[in-house]
């Protein structure tokens, strides 16, 4: 199974979904922005509460072989994503619209536009949305099952999405 067939299993739909993409929209297009051609993902985390932890991804590319991953991340203002770290994936953020207040093994860091945070694996990392934001997350490849999150419940939801044995 592909890692993004993974992600998508978890993924919010229904009416929390239309409402979330047509508001992003909105959104995309008062920035002057266009996305890529991609199904984007509405996550809330397992938690059921997306107006408050959750973030909408656009995959633009996981190319594990190559080597590589990239992605949009948005954020609704005060939206959050919750607590997790990476044990092999080493990130780098760049804020590219909005503000993001990034939180790093417990110290904060606000970011505007143009900002860039690089984040190595095995640190605890939280990020939320100061104002509607955009962040391109570039990456080492997306493994769904390199995710580890604070959360218990979150950990949980995303290890439903693996594959039976």
């Amino acid at each position: 199974m592909k890692e993004l067939e993974k992600a998508v299993v978890n993924a919010v739909s229904g009416p929390i979904k239309e409402k979330a993409l047509t508001a992003f929209g909105e959104q995309i297009e008062e920035w002057g922005l266009v996305m890529p051609e991609v199904e984007p993902l509405v996550l809330d985390f397992g938690l059921g509460d997306f107006e408050h932890i959750g973030l909408i991804e656009y995959w633009i590319a996981n190319e594990i072989e190559a080597g590589y991953c990239g992605k949009y991340l948005f954020l609704f203002d005060g939206q959050r994503c919750p607590a997790h770290k990476h044990a092999l994936k080493h990130e780098t953020f760049f804020v590219v619209k909005g503000a993001v207040k990034m939180t790093t093994d417990g110290e904060d860091h606000t970011l505007g536009m143009g900002d860039v945070l690089v984040m190595p694996p095995d640190r605890l990392h939280t990020f939320a949305g100061e104002g509607n934001s955009l962040i391109l997350e570039v990456s080492m490849p997306c493994l769904v099952t390199d995710n580890y999150f604070e959360n218990q419940t979150t950990q949980n939801w995303l290890e439903s999405s693996a594959p039976s044995p």
